[in-house]
């Protein structure tokens, strides 16, 4: 009998599919991610009697509650999708802060209401989902299809523009969770240690935009900046909503105004100039 030719396992063909295992711990999460945006933007000022910690001022809790609508967002686009490329670029970011929210909940551990239930769903969310997502990831990146020369590509301009604003936010995000007690000092709003730590995990989702000098599809750049626009949207929204929490004084006050009014802007701009 001839040999047969050897076939390559199943788990290293790269047919772009999102394996059984991505969606079910995509929708695994949604639900969770859900309730803390409920519990963090429409009533920020009962985290007290309702989250796993207090969290002031509410400004800050309804930022982390932006952060939760996105996310749920994704998770549950990723759930329905059918190409691995178009979500593959915010697994990691989304790794990156959960693992932040880990350490930062370790470093802090005193800071939370350990007899309320919020604060045990945070811990088995916190110490349990990074490992999840990047298993995830490493599972089905397997599948990653590359580009061909018939896909949709953003223009260079647009790649970079969308690369700096993820590096710039991610580089925001490292030092506020780096170095919290001096970030704290020129802040536009009061921040604790923990905070400063907790908003530094939302800044590194930024590294979602620096995924577009790896990917340049659109249909791959699609699903981020629809999350990024869920995000700052809503967190324009907490800005107005709670300005008299920002210090006028302070020049960084100004700057995230009209930062996030720009990066707002900006992604409406792309996704009416991208095709899915």
């Amino acid at each position: 009998m001839g040999d047969r030719p050897a076939r390559p396992h199943d788990d290293q063909v790269r047919d772009d599919r999102i394996l059984p295992l991505t969606r079910g711990v995509a929708y695994a999460i949604v639900p969770f991610l859900v309730v803390a945006f409920a519990v963090l933007y429409p009533v920020p000022g009962d985290t007290g009697r309702l989250f796993a910690w207090r969290i002031a001022p509410t400004l800050t809790a309804m930022i982390l509650g932006s952060a939760y609508l996105g996310g749920a967002y994704f998770f549950l686009r990723a759930a329905r999708a059918t190409a691995w490329h178009t979500v593959k670029g915010g697994f990691v970011p989304v790794g990156v802060f959960a693992t932040l929210m880990g350490i930062a909940t370790v470093l802090h551990w005193s800071r939370f209401d350990h007899h309320h239930v919020a604060f045990w769903l945070w811990v088995l969310l916190y110490f349990t989902t990074p490992f999840l997502i990047f298993w995830v990831w490493l599972r089905n990146r397997r599948h990653d299809l590359p580009a061909s020369p018939t896909d949709d590509l953003l223009g260079v301009p647009a790649q970079r523009a969308i690369a700096a604003v993820g590096a710039l936010a991610t580089a925001t995000g490292l030092l506020l969770f780096l170095f919290p007690a001096t970030a704290a000092g020129w802040w536009p709003w009061p921040l604790t240690p923990l905070t400063a730590r907790v908003l530094g995990a939302v800044f590194s989702l930024g590294l979602a935009g620096v995924g577009v000098l790896l990917d340049r599809r659109t249909s791959s750049a699609r699903l981020p900046l629809q999350v990024a626009l869920v995000m700052l949207a809503l967190i324009l929204a907490a800005g107005i909503r709670a300005h008299a929490q920002l210090a006028p004084g302070n020049a960084l006050t100004w700057l995230f105004v009209t930062g996030f009014a720009a990066a707002t802007t900006g992604a409406t701009y792309l996704l009416t100039r991208t095709r899915p």
